[in-house]
C-alpha cells in the first residue's frame, strides 16, 4: 500500500501554484549581506527565486522520487540536508542507496500521501524545500505552501516537467536540475562536470549502436499497483523512452497510453513483440524472481527465450545518473557493440 501511495503522489499533477521568491514577512530583521558570488536567481514553474545565500538546511519531500535527493548527493551537498523523505532502496550508483539511507529524515511521521505534513515541514526550519511535483505544496492536501515557507525565509523548487505544465520528461530535464541546483548552491562547475561527463558517454553509445536494428523494450515495476489492468506497472510516456532510444531501443508500449504507466491485460502482454524486459527495482526483495516469473508467463517473447532483462533502479528515472541506464541498456540490446 505504501508503495502504491508514493508512485501515486509522482505521477499526479495538481494544478500549478504560483512560486514564490523569499520574501520578508511584515516586521521581519533585516537580511544579512549576500554570500560572496550571491545573490543569484534561477527561473522556476514561471517565477524568479532569489538566493541571497547557498542553502544549507535543505529539506527534500518524497513523491516517488530519488532524483531530487541523488543529484545533491551528486552535487556533494548532502551536509546541506536536514530532512530527506526520499528513497528507493537501491541504486545504480555505487554507494548511493547507502549514503542517502544514511541522511537526516527530521524524525518526521509522514502523512497519509508519505510526505511531510504542514506543521512538520514549518517545524524543520527550512531555508529550501524540494517538491517532485506542484502538489507538494498544495495546502488542501495538508501541506505548507510556497506562501508558508516564503514567510519563514524558505525557497522552494519543483523540476520544471512536473510543475502542472505537462510534457514528458528526458534526459535534458535531469541536465536541467543538475544545473539548477549547480547554481543554487553554488557549485556550477561540479554540475557542468557531470553533465559534460553524463553526454560523453551517451555519445560513445550512440556511436556504436546508431545504425543496428532496434528491439523492443517492456519496463515494469513488478509489485507495483498503478491502475486495472493485470499489469498496471508498465512504462508508456517518461523519461525511460528517452533512456531506451539513446540505448538503441524503442519501448514497446510507448504508444499504449498517454499517461506514465499503461493499464496492460494478460492478452495484450500475450500478443506483443517484447525482446528484452526492464525490471525496475523498487524495493524489491529479489528482482530476478520478478523476471523469470513473467518469462514463465510469456514463454514465447525472444526476452523470455533469451533470458534477456537487466535490472535497473534509480538510473532509468529522472535523476543524475541517465548515463548509466543507457549504457547498460546498450549492453542488453547490443552486446556485441
Amino acid at each position: 500500500m505504501q508503495s502504491k501511495r508514493v508512485a501515486l503522489a509522482l505521477v499526479f499533477l495538481a494544478a500549478t501554484a504560483a512560486v514564490t521568491a523569499c520574501g520578508e514577512p511584515a516586521g521581519a530583521p533585516r537580511q544579512a549581506a549576500p554570500a560572496p558570488g550571491y545573490p543569484v536567481t534561477i527561473s522556476n514553474c514561471g517565477k524568479d527565486i532569489t538566493f541571497q545565500r547557498p542553502p544549507s538546511r535543505t529539506v527534500v519531500m518524497n513523491g516517488g522520487s530519488v532524483a531530487e535527493v541523488s543529484t545533491l548527493m551528486a552535487l556533494g551537498l548532502g551536509d546541506r540536508v536536514v530532512a530527506n523523505a526520499q528513497s528507493y532502496g537501491a541504486s545504480d550508483e555505487p554507494g548511493r542507496a547507502e549514503a542517502i539511507a544514511k541522511l537526516p529524515t527530521g524524525d518526521i511521521k509522514l502523512n497519509d500521501l508519505m510526505d511531510i505534513p504542514r506543521e512538520a515541514m514549518l517545524g524543520l526550519r527550512p531555508d529550501f524545500v524540494l517538491s517532485t511535483y506542484s502538489g507538494g505544496f498544495d495546502g488542501n492536501r495538508g501541506f505548507a505552501t510556497r506562501e508558508d515557507l516564503g514567510a519563514i525565509g524558505a525557497n522552494t523548487y519543483v523540476p520544471a516537467k512536473m510543475c502542472g505544465t505537462g510534457g514528458t520528461q528526458g534526459i535534458d530535464d535531469s541536465y536541467a536540475m543538475l544545473r539548477d541546483l549547480g547554481k543554487v548552491y553554488g557549485v556550477s562547475d561540479r554540475a557542468e562536470q557531470i553533465i559534460t561527463d553524463a553526454r560523453r558517454r551517451i555519445a560513445q553509445v550512440d556511436a556504436r549502436v546508431k545504425d543496428k536494428p532496434k528491439p523492443r523494450v517492456m519496463l515494469i515495476i513488478p509489485g507495483m499497483d498503478m491502475g486495472a489492468g493485470d499489469f498496471s506497472s508498465v512504462g508508456a510516456q517518461g523519461i525511460w523512452n528517452d533512456i531506451i532510444a539513446k540505448a538503441g531501443g524503442v519501448n514497446a508500449f510507448a504508444d499504449s497510453s498517454g499517461q506514465l504507466f499503461a493499464n496492460l491485460s494478460k492478452e495484450q502482454l500475450a500478443a506483443a513483440r517484447i525482446d528484452a524486459v526492464i525490471v525496475v527495482n523498487y524495493h524489491n526483495p529479489d528482482p530476478a524472481a520478478s523476471a523469470a516469473a513473467l518469462y514463465a508467463q510469456f514463454p514465447q517473447w525472444e526476452a523470455a527465450k533469451a533470458k534477456r532483462h537487466v535490472v535497473l533502479s534509480d538510473s532509468v528515472y529522472f535523476g543524475p545518473n541517465n548515463a548509466t541506464a543507457v549504457e547498460r541498456i546498450a549492453a542488453l540490446l547490443h552486446p556485441t557493440a
